[in-house]
């Protein structure tokens, strides 16, 4: 049989490695718009993670004629009104190196006491079928903004992110322990076994 191409509309390869590790047992391939040389920007104006990631899949499974999965994910600052949020990625200007994004978390949270950091990475994927079929699922991690940024793995805020349960921060877990607990990886599983019933 052959092996369904999905296509993953991202050009991060952090995530698209993420998410074949995820999605490995399953008879699928998935590439990145990169791979598929899709060159398409989408404007992500929606007020939601689910608004976002819809629209990104929509879009690009329309130029592709594929299946297509996209996610929206970003971090939750209770003690700032669960901002960055949707606009996570665009937090203080795209082009802004993440070390200065930190360094603005840390002085907003100054004197922000342990137990109200508190924080959370959502992500939300969605899937477009080209024969209408849409599906969506939505996961979470919750954790505190740390003091400090710390660890080498990762990506995006997983530096500043620190995860109780584990005693660390997201960036110094393994790939392996980030995928079992991470936002993404448990959204992942869930689209993971939506798919396997579509499929």
């Amino acid at each position: 049989m052959e092996r369904t191409t999905i296509l993953f509309a991202t050009k991060n390869k952090g995530k698209i490695k993420e998410i074949n590790a995820i999605l490995a047992d399953m008879d699928v391939n998935v590439v990145s718009m990169e791979d598929a040389g899709i060159t398409a920007e989408v404007v992500e104006d929606g007020t939601t993670f689910e608004e976002n990631a819809m629209k990104k899949a929509v879009e690009i499974m329309e130029i592709s004629g594929k299946i297509t999965l996209s996610d929206d994910s970003g971090l939750e600052i209770d003690a700032m009104g669960k901002a960055p949020g949707v606009y996570s990625a665009r937090f203080m200007g795209e082009e802004t190196p993440y070390p200065e994004r930190f360094a603005a978390i840390f002085e907003n949270l100054k004197d922000v006491p342990e137990e109200k950091r508190t924080a959370r990475f959502v992500s939300c994927i969605a899937a477009a079928f080209p024969d209408g079929r849409r599906l969506v699922s939505y996961d979470t991690v919750e954790g505190i903004i740390g003091w400090e940024a710390k660890g080498e793995n990762g990506f995006g805020y997983d530096p500043i992110f620190y995860v109780p349960e584990k005693g660390k921060y997201m960036a110094e877990l393994s790939p392996e322990e980030k995928n079992a607990i991470s936002h993404r990886g448990k959204a992942l599983r869930k689209m993971k076994e939506l798919l396997r019933k579509e499929l």
